[in-house]
C-alpha cells in the first residue's frame, strides 16, 4: 500500500464534522465543534517500540483477559502465500514478551499475511488472504481456519455484541491492483460464510469495528467510512481521493477512532460528531487497536517496522451514538 497525495487537513476534519452533525443526537454539530490541533498534543505520553523485529506489523489487538498486546506481522509480501506471517506479544509497557508467539514458519501452522484480529471467547481470529486462520487466545495453538470463495485480500476482522464474526475483503491483488472482489462476510466458527455487503461501490473496506450503532467500515481506496444495516450500508464520511483509511476502533465514549494514510493521522470522533486529531505526523497508521484500561490507542506503523502507543488520556464526553 502506498500513501498518495494529502488532502487538505482542515477540509477533511470539517467534512467529517458535518457528515456526523445530522445523526448524533442533540449535538449541533458544524465548525465549532471541530479541533484544529491534535486534543492534549502537549501532555501527551507515548511509548515506541521500535528495532524490536517487527516485519510489516499491520495491525495491533488488547488482548484485555491476559492485559498483552498481539501485533500481526505481514512479514513480506501481503498477498504471498509464503508462511511467514507472524503474530508478537506485546506487554503494555513496550517489552516485547514473544516476537514470534505465532509463527507461520512453524510446523502445522499456516500463517502467511496475517493482518486483522479479533477475540471471542479463546479463539483468536486473524485475517490471511482468503482465510481467516484460528488460533486459541492463551497458547497460540492451532485450531483451525474459515476460507471464503472467491476473496482476494481478506483484511480486518471483528466481531458484534452477539458474538458474530465479520471480515472485510479490500478487493485487491497482485501489485495492489483491483480484483472487484470487495466485500464485508458473516461468518461462523464452523465454516458458514455469507457475503452482507459486496461490489466495488464498498471502495476496497478495510477496518471494521462494532459499536453502539452496529458496524462500521472505513474504506482505503475511496477514502469513506460506512454503516452496515440490514441488506445493505449506509454512508457515514462521503468518500474522498486521497484519504487512504485504515483501522478503526470504537471508544467507551460512545465515539470512535480511525486512522488515515492520506492525512498521517489519526482521529478521534466523539458521540457528539466533535473530530479531532489526537495522533499526528505518523507514516502509515495501519489498523489501530485501543486499549480502554489506560485509554491508549495502538499504532501499527506499517513502513517503519515500529508500534507506537499513545496515551490519548481524558476523550470528550459520552452522548448520542454518532451514525
Amino acid at each position: 500500500m502506498r500513501a498518495v497525495s494529502r488532502p487538505s487537513t482542515t477540509v477533511f476534519v470539517l467534512a467529517l464534522a458535518i457528515a456526523l452533525s445530522g445523526c448524533a443526537g442533540d449535538a449541533e454539530g458544524g465548525p465549532e465543534n471541530v479541533a484544529e490541533e491534535p486534543a492534549s498534543a502537549s501532555a501527551a505520553r507515548e511509548i515506541r517500540v521500535s528495532e524490536a523485529g517487527f516485519e510489516t506489523p499491520e495491525s495491533v489487538l488488547h488482548d484485555e483477559a491476559a492485559d498483552v498486546y498481539l501485533v500481526s506481522n505481514i512479514g513480506g509480501d501481503p498477498l504471498g502465500k509464503d508462511d511467514n506471517g507472524f503474530i508478537s506479544r506485546l506487554s503494555p509497557d513496550g517489552q516485547v514478551l514473544d516476537l514470534r508467539w505465532i509463527d507461520g514458519a512453524a510446523e502445522g501452522v499456516d500463517l502467511s499475511a496475517p493482518k486483522g484480529m479479533a477475540i471471542v471467547g479463546d479463539s483468536l481470529y486473524v485475517s490471511d488472504i482468503d482465510c481467516v486462520r484460528v488460533f486459541h487466545r492463551t497458547t497460540g495453538a492451532a485450531a483451525g481456519s474459515v476460507c471464503f470463495e472467491g476473496a482476494t485480500f481478506l483484511n480486518d476482522v471483528a466481531a458484534d455484541e452477539q458474538g458474530a464474526l465479520h471480515v472485510t475483503d479490500s478487493g485487491l491483488t497482485t501489485g495492489f491492483a483491483p480484483s472487484g472482489t470487495d466485500a464485508v462476510w458473516r461468518f461462523t466458527p464452523g465454516g458458514e460464510t455469507t457475503r452482507v455487503a459486496e461490489g466495488t461501490e464498498l471502495g476496497s473496506p478495510n477496518g471494521i469495528a462494532f459499536g453502539p450503532r452496529g458496524g462500521y467500515v472505513v474504506t482505503f481506496g475511496s477514502g469513506g467510512i460506512f454503516r452496515l444495516v440490514d441488506g445493505g450500508r449506509e454512508e457515514v464520511l462521503p468518500p474522498a481521493e486521497g484519504r487512504q483509511l485504515d483501522g478503526i476502533a470504537f471508544t467507551p465514549d460512545g465515539g470512535f477512532l480511525f486512522s488515515s494514510w492520506g492525512e498521517s493521522a489519526v482521529f478521534h470522533v466523539a458521540a457528539d460528531g466533535n473530530v479531532q486529531r489526537v495522533v499526528e505526523d505518523v507514516d502509515a497508521p495501519a489498523d489501530i487497536g485501543y486499549d480502554a484500561r489506560r485509554g491508549r490507542v495502538l499504532i501499527p506503523l506499517f513502513n517503519a517496522n515500529e508500534v507506537l502507543i499513545r496515551e490519548l488520556g481524558v476523550l470528550p464526553a459520552a452522548g448520542a451514538p454518532v451514525g
